[in-house]
């Protein structure tokens, strides 16, 4: 492309920068391969009402769920080795080839669920089944989020470096939706609530095997960022691995307090909230899945104003603003939600709390980025990450079926608060990554 396009002495001021182009393409390329490993990732909470009872027959709904959610969650419990592996490829070897086969390993596991047999045409091997495809999608999303956050920053901007990065979570939000609209499009248009059950869920499986075969094409194409290629240069021989990350055990527990109230906080307006709708709220399959994917919209929507909004007054000042209001909020916020009456009044409540997490989630992965050396950087992003999400993010929706079983499902509300708590101290003793970063330290 930059072939062909006119030096900009010679086209004027106004003519397409071909470096600026190449970036955002490689933005765009890095976030839609993004959209599609989570979209791959959630179809399985999306479908989960549906499939349960193919892998775990029993009477009881809600034990059905957590079965489910069990699962679900040990899919994150892997994720910090995906972190560790693919972070060492990303650190070594390069971000592209890290992208690239992360994106594979999730297509894989997605063709394993859609082709994987019934509990009763196989008995206890078919959750089995089901476990390692899990566990397969874990691997490869623990090393997505650490590899696609360190490009995404590195290829950014400095002075958009918020605003760009936001679009990981832009496509992350993205790739949820796209399995609710798929999940809508079948249930609305395409199959009834026994076919659905039968067999339709393994649709959205077969869908994701597929897009995650495009995402790879696209993936092979990708350039290698600047500040990987310089590092390398500097420092073959130190690149990535465990015992190089080791030696910033500050950085790693400020990512892992800084990601366990924003990433429960996230999870529970997400995974969580679809259950929640159905199971406590009341509302019907039709109505949780559309008040869901609104919900997600407007999610989307906010992150690049708020991943911009931080390029102008930095990033802690919204990070305090998601914990502060978190800890404030969440408890009246999912009370209210418990009691709406009706489909518009809880998307209205979701909606409200989007304002408040967005706040986190629009700019945590630039704050890690900006918060390790390109040398280990992929690493240092995904493994602390990987671990925080692993105990507070894929637990939530078991740990919230569970407080529900109890009979005291309002004790998951407290339960999130004190997380959120937890971190407000993390970010208030940290410093603005925005005012310093190791990345543009490393580019000074």
């Amino acid at each position: 492309m930059s072939a062909i396009l006119p030096p900009a002495s010679a086209a004027g001021a106004n003519a397409p920068d071909p470096i600026e182009f190449k970036r955002v393409k490689a933005i765009f390329v890095g976030s839609i391969g993004n959209l599609v490993e989570w979209y791959d990732f959630y179809c399985y909470a999306a479908f989960s009402l549906y499939f349960s009872a193919s892998f775990f027959p029993s009477s009881d709904p809600v034990a059905q769920s957590m079965s489910t959610a069990a699962i679900f969650a040990l899919g994150f419990f892997i994720r910090p080795i995906g972190g560790l592996l693919f972070g060492y490829i990303g650190d070594r070897h390069g971000r592209r080839l890290a992208l690239m086969l992360s994106v594979l390993l999730m297509c894989g596991g997605s063709l394993l669920i859609a082709c994987s047999p019934t509990y009763a045409s196989v008995g206890v091997w078919a959750p089995i089944i089901l476990l390692v495809a899990r566990l397969l999608q874990g691997l490869s999303l623990g090393g997505e989020y650490g590899s696609s956050a360190t490009y995404l920053s590195e290829m950014a901007t400095s002075k958009h470096r918020g605003f760009y990065s936001s679009f990981q979570y832009v496509t992350l939000i993205g790739g949820q939706l796209t399995a609710l609209v798929v999940l809508l499009v079948l249930q609305n248009f395409v199959l009834d609530t026994a076919e659905l059950k039968a067999w339709g869920w393994r649709i959205p499986f077969f869908i994701g095997a597929g897009l995650a075969i495009v995402a790879l094409i696209m993936r092979s194409d990708l350039p290698e960022t600047g500040a990987f290629k310089a590092e390398k240069a500097r420092n073959k021989d130190r690149m990535g691995g465990f015992k190089l990350l080791m030696q910033h055990p500050r950085e790693c527990l400020i990512v892992i307090g800084l990601t366990m109230g924003g990433t429960l906080a996230f999870y529970v307006y997400t995974t969580y909230m679809q259950k929640f709708l159905k199971l406590s709220v009341g509302l019907t399959d039709a109505q949780t899945t559309a008040v869901s994917a609104g919900s997600l919209i407007f999610a989307a929507l906010l992150q690049p104003l708020y991943g911009a909004l931080s390029d102008k007054i930095g990033r802690k000042p919204l990070l305090l603003g998601f914990a502060i209001l978190g800890t404030l909020f969440t408890v009246p916020l999912l009370t209210a939600i418990r009691h709406a009456q009706g489909p518009w009044e809880a998307f209205g409540l979701i909606a409200c709390a989007w304002l408040i997490v967005s706040g986190y989630t629009s700019i945590n992965a630039v704050v890690k980025a900006e918060l390790f050396p390109a040398s280990i950087r992929a690493t240092g992003v995904g493994v602390p990450y990987a671990i925080a999400v692993s105990v507070f993010g894929g637990s939530a929706e078991y740990i919230a079926l569970w407080f529900k079983q109890q009979g005291m499902e309002s004790g998951f509300y407290w339960y999130a608060t004190a997380v959120i708590a937890c971190s407000l101290l993390v970010y208030l003793l940290m410093r603005d990554t925005r005012k310093h970063s190791r990345i543009d330290a490393e580019a000074a």
